[in-house]
C-alpha cells in the first residue's frame, strides 16, 4: 500500500470546548487508537486533502513530537452543512496483526461484451478486505477480458493470496449489461455469470 505522511501536534487538553477552539484556528482534532494507549492530537485542516479526497487507501505515517506512528484512517466526521472535516480517527497498525481496509477496484482488460455494444458497470468501487498490511495491495484488480454481455464477476470469483474478502460473496463487483437495441443470440442469453 502507498504511504503518506501527516504532521501534527499533541493535544494538551481533551474535551468538546478544546475541540471547538482547535477547529476555530483551522485545525482538526484527531485520535490514534489500537496501540497501548489513545493518542490525542491535532492536524491542520489543509493537510487532510491528500488523504480524504482520493479513491486511494493509504498507510498514513503520523509524526508527533519526533515519533512516527503507522496508521490507517478509520473514520472522518464532517460538518453537517459543508464538506469540512471536523474529527478523524486513526488506527495504529501492528505489522503482526491483520487489519480491515476498503481498497479501490480497478478494471483491467477489454470486455468482449463491451466491444459488441454492452455497457460495463462497476457495482462495487471499493472492496473490504482483511490481511496483514504487508500483504495488502494498493487496489483490487478485476480482469474483464472474458466478460460477455449478461455476465458478471462476483466477490467469490476474486482470489488474492493472504487476503480475505469481507463483502458478501454473491455481491456483483462488475457486470456487462445489454445496451438498448443490442440483439443477443440464444447462446448469449443462456450464458451464466463468468467464474
Amino acid at each position: 500500500m502507498k504511504k503518506v505522511s501527516l504532521s501534527g501536534s499533541l493535544r494538551e487538553n481533551v474535551g468538546k470546548k478544546d475541540a471547538k477552539n482547535i477547529r476555530k484556528v483551522g485545525q482538526v482534532p484527531c485520535v490514534i487508537y489500537g496501540g497501548t494507549e489513545q493518542i490525542h492530537f491535532q492536524v491542520a485542516i489543509a493537510d487532510f486533502k491528500p488523504i480524504l479526497f482520493t479513491p486511494e487507501t493509504y498507510v498514513i505515517q503520523i509524526v508527533l513530537g519526533g515519533k512516527t506512528y503507522n496508521t490507517i484512517l478509520k473514520e472522518a466526521q464532517y460538518h453537517p452543512v459543508g464538506d469540512q472535516v471536523i474529527h478523524a480517527d486513526f488506527f495504529e497498525i501492528n505489522e503482526a496483526n491483520p487489519v480491515v481496509v476498503a481498497l479501490p477496484v480497478k478494471v483491467k482488460g477489454t470486455s468482449p461484451g463491451v466491444i459488441r455494444g454492452g455497457k460495463l458497470k462497476i457495482k462495487l468501487v471499493r472492496l473490504i478486505v482483511k490481511g496483514l498490511i504487508a500483504s495488502l495491495p494498493e487496489f483490487i484488480e478485476v480482469n474483464v477480458s472474458k466478460l460477455n454481455v449478461g455476465q458478471s464477476i462476483k466477490v467469490r470469483n476474486l482470489k488474492l493470496e493472504n487476503v480475505t474478502f469481507l463483502n458478501d460473496a454473491n455481491a456483483v463487483v462488475v457486470e456487462v449489461k445489454a445496451a438498448r437495441g443490442i440483439v443477443l443470440s440464444d447462446d448469449e442469453e443462456a450464458e451464466a455469470p463468468v467464474a
